[in-house]
């Protein structure tokens, strides 16, 4: 599940294009103005964004129903492009298709009006939350709403739909996109991994017990937001409650998207898987417009966190993953204090429809349970 290409191909046809899986921010890839189109990488298919002329969002491979040929050249994994757009042409024979995929023209194809819906880009679904853009690569069993029910209650005074991108970290990590995700869900390695974080939040050293996730984690005393010092000159978001004003509260939206919330700022991680043992991770750190307006503007207290947090976090994902590849690896224990980590396979082995086999056996075993007891023997 870790190691495996081809069973990282099943995962990848049957969860993450099953799924809603987010791409990034509107207003990152252009797509918070109309006439406008963004390339993106959804783990190597290449899908074309767009918004019309009333703003709307479209999605479609980015593949002409002529020849196949891309409308966009995109290598598989690369990075965003965004551009202006009014229409969509296939640079080899000149189909020319709208901004919502219709065919507009076919050169010399002699097709009747009443053909052209059918030589339609093949349409993808694409929906917005929160200022990101997801898109699903099948048929939807639940609407985006429903898949993110839990941050859109937890995360509300955050308004992130309001802030923008005020700082932004490319990380290319030789780790299973699981792994970190399963890093991200638990805080029993965060005295051992992260003293500067430990010390900003000391519950965080104790394992991650007994917190009260829902409410959010206190600081030290004397700070109240994650920063060098703990403290910044930035006002909290203007619609955050008491508590919120000096906790910090976190979310893990399977299967890409991991978010992390502080007073000031809200820290967003869209994980691109690449291939078995490879994740582009892209980290954006999200301020209230007015703050990034300012002349004076300064995100590097929180960035200079974030980014020794990050680095720290993929060089233990790194180990996992060199350490899961190793012949003597079976599977994992969880010590009840990180059982939150397991998530991901209560996730993720139902979507797979069997295709786990034995394994999702082996996990309900691994899952928190109790060391043997001595014998006599």
């Amino acid at each position: 599940m870790y190691v495996d290409p081809a069973t990282f191909a099943v995962e990848r046809d049957r969860v993450l294009y099953g799924e809603w899986f987010c791409v990034g921010r509107l207003s990152d890839l252009g797509l918070h103005e109309p006439r406008r189109v963004a390339v993106v990488d959804v783990v190597g298919e290449s899908v074309l964004v767009t918004s019309d002329e009333q703003g709307a969002l479209h999605a479609a491979y980015n593949v002409c129903r002529h020849r196949g040929s891309q409308l966009f050249m995109a290598e598989p994994g690369a990075e965003p492009t965004c551009a202006a757009a009014g229409s969509l042409r296939c640079p080899y024979h000149s189909w020319t298709y709208g901004l919502d995929g219709s065919l507009l023209r076919a050169p010399h194809a002699d097709l009747e009006e009443t053909d052209r819906p059918a030589f339609a880009l093949k349409p993808v679904a694409v929906d917005e939350w929160a200022g990101f853009v997801f898109v699903h690569l099948g048929t939807p069993a639940t609407t985006l709403a429903e898949a993110v029910a839990r941050p859109t209650l937890t995360l509300a005074n955050y308004a992130m739909g309001d802030l923008v991108s005020g700082l932004r970290f490319t990380y290319e990590v030789a780790a299973n996109y699981k792994v970190v995700a399963e890093n991200y869900n638990e805080c029993y390695h965060c005295g051992p991994v992260h003293p500067e974080l430990t010390r900003l939040v000391p519950a965080f050293g104790a394992g991650g017990t007994d917190i009260d996730w829902d409410n959010g984690v206190p600081h030290r005393e004397g700070a109240w937001t994650f920063t060098m010092t703990g403290t910044t000159t930035r006002a909290p978001l203007p619609a955050l409650d008491e508590a919120e004003q000096t906790r910090h509260k976190g979310e893990l939206v399977h299967p890409n998207l991991m978010l992390s919330a502080s007073a000031d700022h809200v820290a967003a991680f869209v994980l691109l898987p690449q291939s078995v043992d490879r994740t582009r991770i892209e980290c954006l750190l999200l301020f209230h417009s007015s703050a990034v307006a300012d002349p004076g503007f300064d995100p590097s207290d929180a960035g200079d966190l974030w980014d020794l947090v990050n680095k720290q976090d993929w060089a233990i994902c790194e180990s996992v993953q060199r350490g899961m590849s190793s012949r003597s690896y079976t599977h994992g224990w969880f010590a009840p204090m990180e059982d939150d980590s397991a998530d991901i396979r209560r996730w993720l082995l139902p979507r797979l429809d069997g295709e786990a086999g034995g394994f999702e056996a082996q996990v309900q075993g691994a899952v928190a349970p109790r060391p043997p007891e001595s014998s006599d023997d």
